[in-house]
């Protein structure tokens, strides 16, 4: 991050940091927790009626293991912090997001000064709001963020290595900077900003690490879908990932609610639908170029998907 205003302001030292440099030997529970639960309440860092606010990660000190009862989202803003998240460690560097459902159980090492980690501490509630601008295409984001709307969720983080996506850093910057100053329309703003970084996100599966070895298979397979859309096969993509194919079948089926060839499918008529819209190429040339040589199957599943035919979907738009 490049902003001197907002990594001064959250490079400042707390009140807590300081009792910690004055000799104190944890960190302080009363700021986080109820009685002795291991859980970070919401309610002790949110204002009544918020649904999302940023703080600095605590520096110079182990932060405990712990799960939270919100969902939260990590982002380095200068430096790195190491996190233990169940048996996975993660090196979380500069530029870089870590998003982690409520169940989530983590402990983090110190960090120095000079390493500055932000919390979006965000109610599942919040991403009510934001769902509708990811559509309703089923993407591990998705999914992600609808399990934790409905409490639990089997995947316990996503990682993103975005720190060379500008338009993500931005948008994060943007984020942060309306949660720190005092604006009009904040909720608004904060509801537009968090959707249109989460399309963002969506759309940089190549950045995405999850916690378990059957949602990276799902995740590299959506990735090979969005580039291999014109004559991946699924056996190849099974080769590749050192899967059997049927088990890599129904695994696709149980994480997405598709099987690979709806995937497929769904990935060429939106990219067919793009080419109607933004190209001179003749319909023809067009289902072609996506993969299919039967014009006529082409010109069937097109009407079956968008209730016209290309030439009308065309003349429409």
């Amino acid at each position: 991050m490049q902003n001197p205003f907002i990594l001064e302001r959250l490079g400042a030292l707390t009140e807590e940091e300081r009792e910690i440099l004055n000799g104190r030997k944890g960190i302080d529970r009363t700021i986080y927790m109820d009685g002795s639960r291991d859980v970070i309440s919401g309610d002790k860092l949110l204002a009544p009626g918020k649904l999302i606010t940023v703080r600095p990660h605590t520096r110079f000190i182990r932060f405990p293991k712990h799960t939270h009862d919100y969902v939260e989202m990590v982002y380095m803003a200068r430096g790195s912090t190491t996190h233990r998240i169940g048996e996975t460690e993660i090196v979380l560097k500069e530029g870089e997001l870590l998003i982690l459902a409520q169940n989530a159980e983590q402990e983090i090492e110190p960090a120095s000064e000079q390493d500055i980690a932000v919390n979006f501490i965000v109610r599942p509630t919040f991403f009510s709001a934001v769902l509708p601008y990811l559509g309703e295409q089923d993407t591990p984001l998705r999914r992600f963020l609808v399990d934790c709307l409905c409490g639990k969720s089997d995947t316990h983080y996503l990682l993103f290595r975005v720190s060379d996506v500008l338009p993500i850093q931005n948008l994060i910057e943007n984020l942060l900077y309306t949660l720190l100053e005092p604006t009009q329309n904040k909720r608004e703003i904060h509801h537009m900003t968090m959707g249109l970084l989460f399309v963002q996100l969506m759309n940089s599966t190549e950045h995405l690490t999850v916690d378990t070895s059957e949602e990276n298979a799902v995740v590299s397979v959506l990735r090979y879908i969005e580039t291999d859309y014109r004559d991946g096969s699924l056996s190849h993509i099974a080769d590749e990932l050192h899967y059997e194919v049927h088990f890599l079948s129904r695994l696709i089926k149980q994480k997405t609610g598709r099987t690979y060839t709806e995937l497929l499918q769904k990935k060429r008529l939106m990219q067919a639908a793009w080419m109607l819209e933004n190209t001179e190429r003749n319909v023809d040339e067009i289902a072609l170029a996506i993969g299919y040589e039967n014009i006529s199957y082409f010109h069937r599943i097109f009407r079956a998907e968008y209730g016209v035919s290309p030439k009308r979907y065309r003349d429409r738009k």
